[in-house]
C-alpha cells in the first residue's frame, strides 16, 4: 500500500488550518480548572474553625446533686445548661446523652468528644467551699473532657479549643457563686470581728473546676496520628482513577483505535473490528483483574510497614471493591466522554473529592459547599469504610455500612452508564475511526 506523503510534500493550500479556538480552549479549561482547584482546596482549609457547622459534642450530666442548707442543689445541671448556652448552636451539635449513648457514640465516631459532669460534683463542691474555711486537703471537682482521635485528631484538638473556652466561662461564674456563698456563711454576727479568707482560699475558690482532658480511644502506634486512614484510602482511589487510564490508553492502543510513542518509538497498528460494548468489556475485565492485585499489593505493604490493622482480611476485600468500582466507573466515563472524560474523572475524583473526603479535616469544619459534596463524592465514602475497618473495629454503623453500600451503588452506576452508553453509540453506527464492528462492514484500514 503507497505511502502518505511526507507533511513537506503537501501543498501548502491543502494543510489544514487550526481554528483559533483550538488555541484559546485549552487556556479557557485550564483557567477554569484553577478557578476550581483555588475554591476547594483554599477554601477547604482557610479557617476550619470559622467554618464549623454541626460538629457533634455529647454533653453528660451525671450529677446527682447535694444538700446544702436543707436545699437540694444540684451544681451539674447549673453547668449543663450554661454550657448550652456558652456553646454556640450554629456551629456545635451539643448532644445531651447519657453515659452509655456518649460511650456509644463515642465507639462509632459519630461524636469528636464528649463532656462528663461526675456523679458526685455538686457534692464535691460543697466540700470545697467548706474547706476554705475549715482546715484540711481537699481536691477540685473534675469534669473530664473525652477526645475522640479515632474520628479525627484535627477535630480532637477542635474539641478542646471550644471546651476550654466554654469551661473557663463556667469556671469563672460558678467561682463567684461559691466566693458569695462562702462569704455569706462567713459573715460577722454583731459586734463580732469580720472572718476574711486567705488568699489561698480565694484563689482556690476563683476557679473551683478542674478540666481533665484526654482521649477517649487513643489511637495506636503506627498510624501517623489517624492520617494512615486518610491515606490507604488515598492510594485505593488514585489506583482505582489512574489504572482507569492506563488501561484505557493501552488496551485502545493494542486494539489500534490510538497510537502510542515511547520516546523516539510510534506504534499504530490497523484498528480491529470490535464494537465500544466489547472494548469496554475488556477494559473492565482488566480492572476486575488488576484490584485484587493491586489491594493484595497495599495490604502487604502495610503489614511490612507495621501499619497496625486488625481486620486485614476485610479491608483487603474491599480495597478491591473500591478499586474495582473506581476504575470501572473510570472507564465507564472515558467510553462516554472521550478525552473530555479525563478531565471529567479527575474533577470527580480528585477536584472534588481531596477537599471533601474528611480525611484530614473534619467535614463538619468546611464550608458548607464542601460538605453537601461529601454526600455522594466517592473518595468520602472510601475513607469512612477504610477509617472503620482500621480505627472502629468494622462497625458498620462507624461507616463501614454507608462506604460499603456507596461504593456499591456508584460501581452499579458506573456499569450503568458504560453500558447505555457504548451500546446506544453502536446501535447509532457511531463507530470508532469510522471503523464497524460488524465483520461484513469492517473495512480496516493500514
Amino acid at each position: 500500500m503507497p505511502k502518505d506523503p511526507a507533511p513537506s510534500a503537501i501543498p501548502a493550500a491543502t494543510k489544514p488550518g487550526v481554528p483559533l479556538r483550538g488555541w484559546i480552549a485549552p487556556v479557557f479549561v485550564i483557567t477554569l480548572l484553577a478557578a476550581l482547584l483555588g475554591t476547594m482546596y483554599l477554601g477547604y482549609t482557610s479557617d476550619p474553625e470559622k467554618n464549623l457547622h454541626d460538629f457533634p459534642i455529647a454533653l453528660v450530666n451525671q450529677d446527682d446533686g447535694d444538700i446544702l442548707d436543707g436545699k437540694p442543689v444540684n451544681v451539674g445541671d447549673q453547668i449543663a445548661e450554661a454550657l448550652i448556652a456558652q456553646i454556640p448552636a450554629d456551629k456545635i451539635d451539643l448532644h445531651v446523652v447519657g453515659i452509655s449513648e456518649s460511650q456509644r457514640l463515642l465507639a462509632d465516631g459519630k461524636v469528636y468528644g464528649e463532656i462528663v459532669i461526675p456523679s458526685d460534683f455538686s457534692k464535691r463542691l460543697s466540700i470545697l467551699a467548706t474547706a476554705s474555711v475549715v482546715p484540711g486537703d481537699v481536691e477540685r471537682p473534675v469534669i473530664t473532657v473525652h477526645t475522640n482521635p479515632r474520628a479525627s485528631t484535627y477535630a480532637s484538638s477542635i474539641v478542646q479549643r471550644i471546651t476550654d473556652k466554654a469551661m473557663a466561662q463556667v469556671n469563672s461564674t460558678v467561682g463567684t457563686q461559691l466566693t458569695e456563698q462562702v462569704k455569706a456563711k462567713l459573715a460577722p454576727a454583731p459586734g463580732a470581728a469580720p472572718t476574711e479568707l486567705s488568699g489561698a482560699a480565694r484563689l482556690q475558690l476563683a476557679k473551683p473546676i478542674d478540666v481533665m482532658v484526654s482521649p477517649y480511644h487513643p489511637l495506636p502506634e503506627g498510624t501517623g496520628q489517624g492520617l494512615s486512614a486518610f491515606f490507604y484510602t488515598l492510594i485505593l482511589l488514585f489506583v482505582g482513577f489512574s489504572g482507569a487510564m492506563i488501561i484505557h490508553a493501552m488496551v485502545d492502543n493494542v486494539l489500534g483505535y490510538v497510537p502510542a510513542e515511547y520516546g523516539p518509538w510510534y506504534r499504530h497498528i490497523a484498528p480491529v473490528a470490535i464494537s465500544r460494548w466489547r472494548t469496554l468489556l475488556v477494559k473492565w475485565a482488566m480492572a476486575a483483574v488488576t484490584a485484587p492485585i493491586a489491594s493484595g499489593v497495599f495490604l502487604g505493604i502495610a503489614e511490612l510497614l507495621d501499619m497496625p490493622i486488625e481486620h486485614a482480611f476485610s479491608l483487603f476485600l474491599y480495597g478491591t471493591l473500591a478499586i474495582t468500582a473506581v476504575a470501572v466507573t473510570g472507564l465507564s466515563v472515558l467510553a462516554a466522554f472521550g478525552t473530555a472524560g479525563l478531565l471529567i474523572n479527575m474533577i470527580v475524583f480528585v477536584v472534588l473529592g481531596l477537599p471533601s473526603s474528611s480525611g484530614s479535616i473534619p467535614i463538619e469544619a468546611t464550608p458548607r459547599y464542601i460538605a453537601f459534596l461529601a454526600n455522594f463524592e466517592p473518595m468520602h465514602q472510601i475513607y469512612l469504610a477504610v477509617r472503620s475497618l482500621l480505627f472502629f473495629d468494622g462497625h458498620l454503623s462507624a461507616g463501614l455500612g454507608t462506604g460499603l453500600w456507596m461504593t456499591i451503588f456508584g460501581l452499579l452506576l458506573g456499569v450503568l452508564l458504560g453500558a447505555v452508553a457504548t451500546h446506544t453509540y453502536d446501535l447509532r453506527g457511531l463507530y470508532r475511526l469510522g471503523v464497524s464492528h460488524r465483520p461484513a462492514e469492517a473495512v480496516l484500514v493500514e
